[in-house]
């Protein structure tokens, strides 16, 4: 399936742009389904049909993209919105938005692919929000801020400063407090050692394993990557209810 794409920005040839690269996007395929100069004209051709994602510019006149954004929020089930943009300042704003993505132009088409890969894994979980689909981190790393569904994180392990958020492509840096997420989201995660949260859907099998230096212990074998981490005695218990829960 395709996804039904509206364009929003001020400027023709931008729009231009970006539907020559959704033209070229393959995995998944997109359908642009209008253009919109403004946030008003946006508005009028999402209240026609459907519409599952909006590709929105910030600076426009009249109602700018994060005030459409904004104001899109209020709606049943709105269209999921990326951010396209001139302006890398606005990013952790347009994430306080619920933005999927944040692309700054020129637009490059691998960037905007891996934009249509996010929306659609979203739409794809959405049915299951109560499982956690839709909850994400906001991870800012490098300079570009980026939303990380919990729904694909395998673990978060506390080192030194920072949170390694693991999943199945890549490992991520996150600013945070592993308290604070384990306290949060204690129905998705369930803590193994002092310094890690695993997935509790990823959790296949507690195992016996001897260290050369500390000894006989135990570790976690989980779903999506070889890495076995450490589980402590006094987490055990509750790791080992993870597998029947």
């Amino acid at each position: 399936m395709a996804l039904k794409v509206l364009i929003v920005d001020d400027e023709a040839l931008a729009r231009s742009r970006l539907r020559t690269l959704l033209g070229d996007c393959t995995d998944p395929r997109a359908e642009v389904i209008g253009e919109a100069g403004n946030a008003v004209q946006a508005m009028d051709q999402i209240q026609r049909g459907p519409c599952d994602l909006l590709l929105l510019d910030i600076h426009m006149p009249g109602v700018d993209g994060m005030a459409l954004a904004e104001n899109l929020r209020s709606m049943a089930a709105p269209p999921r919105v990326v951010f396209v943009t001139a302006h890398a300042e606005h990013a952790v704003h347009a994430f306080e938005l619920e933005a999927v993505d944040y692309l700054t132009k020129p637009v490059r088409l691998e960037r905007l692919q891996q934009a249509l890969q996010k929306v659609q894994r979203l739409l794809t979980t959405e049915p299951s929000e109560a499982g956690g689909g839709s909850e994400s981190l906001l991870i800012q790393e490098r300079g570009r801020s980026e939303r990380v569904a919990l729904s694909e994180v395998i673990y978060l392990k506390a080192e030194l400063k920072y949170i390694t958020v693991r999943t199945a492509e890549k490992e991520h840096i996150y600013d945070g407090a592993l308290s604070d997420l384990e306290q949060k989201y204690a129905h998705l995660f369930v803590r193994v050692h002092r310094n890690a949260l695993v997935a509790r859907r990823c959790v296949r099998a507690v195992e016996k394993h001897n260290d050369p230096v500390e000894g006989e212990g135990w570790t976690v074998r989980l779903d999506g990557c070889d890495e076995r981490l450490a589980v402590s005695r006094r987490q055990l218990a509750a790791v080992r209810e993870s597998l029947i829960g």
